[in-house]
């Protein structure tokens, strides 16, 4: 197996080559006119490999697959995606043996302006160290408004909210704006007060009681889809594996009030998996410490599990 002496690996989606094309990551691959770069006309994804296994490939390739069609863009088959993965993930191994953890994002745009086929390609490169540390320590978040109300997305389809676009400008603006406050992250809220999604995770809740019988009973929460945000893939399965050890689930509408009153809150996602939030806004979440902490290494232990 071919190594690359790069910060990250590329393998490019090619016909001609059914397990994809490999590159050279430190020498340029993407054409100045492609509409990617141009526009940000294209849709991702990003998934986490934990000892040379990619995690949630299907789900990843089932949104993939959606947020292309909602951009009307054609893209490769999910056998050749899978195919390019594998490849990535093997030369980076071969690379790099001792990272146990590798990012691998999905890219495809539409092509260089005036093509006839989209432009496609795998990458491959180290988990970050600061997404491990806040999964430990925690984040502090604040609300911003994303400056649209939660019917949005039924009335004006062609926004293309819940889709994962390269067009990331303004999630990432917003980080930046929440670094300048001293925050980690942000959650987004709508126009009309209701809570969405962070610029690169799902918001989960959680609320634990105990009945006078010394049952507990433990749920699950998150934001709901209708409101115009992404379906989040790690979110979902959680959902499946919480239910299964016996916690109920609940999907909005959720307010700011409703995280500030809860156990525990946390942002969940691919790469950064699940990170409790210590702060909203300056003021401390959950009642209980010891309660957030058991519930965050319960969920933990559950998201671990699946493949």
């Amino acid at each position: 197996m071919t190594s690359v002496p790069a910060p990250a690996v590329l393998v490019f989606l090619d016909s001609q080559h059914p397990q994809g094309r490999i590159v050279d990551a430190t020498a340029p691959q993407l054409m100045a006119t492609d509409l990617g770069a141009t526009r940000g006309d294209g849709v991702f994804e990003s998934l986490l490999a934990v000892d040379g296994k990619p995690r949630k490939v299907p789900a990843h390739l089932k949104r993939l697959a959606s947020s292309a069609a909602m951009l009307d863009l054609s893209i490769p088959a999910p056998q050749a995606w899978e195919a390019a993965i594998s490849t990535a993930i093997d030369v980076f191994r071969d690379a790099k043996p001792d990272e146990d953890e590798i990012v691998v994002k999905l890219l495809v745009t539409r092509g260089v302006e005036g093509a006839a086929e989209p432009t496609a390609w795998v990458q491959a490169s180290p988990s970050p160290a600061l997404g491990r540390q806040q999964r430990k320590s925690g984040i502090d978040v604040v609300m911003l408004d994303r400056g649209y109300d939660s019917d949005l997305a039924d009335r004006a389809p062609w926004l293309l909210l819940g889709a994962k676009t390269l067009s990331y400008a303004v999630n990432m603006a917003a980080l930046r704006y929440a670094h300048t406050k001293g925050a980690d992250d942000v959650i987004f809220t709508s126009a009309d007060g209701r809570v969405l999604e962070g610029p690169t995770s799902t918001v989960l809740l959680a609320h634990q009681e105990t009945s006078d019988d010394g049952t507990v009973t433990k749920r699950l929460i998150t934001p709901q889809l209708d409101a115009g945000i992404l379906p989040g893939t790690s979110q979902g399965a959680l959902f499946v594996a919480a239910k299964a050890a016996g916690w109920e689930l609940g999907y909005g509408p959720l307010v700011p009030e409703d995280l500030l009153d809860a156990d525990a809150v946390w942002l969940i996602s691919s790469i950064r998996l699940i990170a409790p939030v210590n702060h909203i806004d300056g003021q401390r979440i959950g009642k209980d410490p010891a309660v957030a902490a058991a519930l965050t290494a319960e969920l933990n232990e559950l998201f671990a599990g699946i493949s």
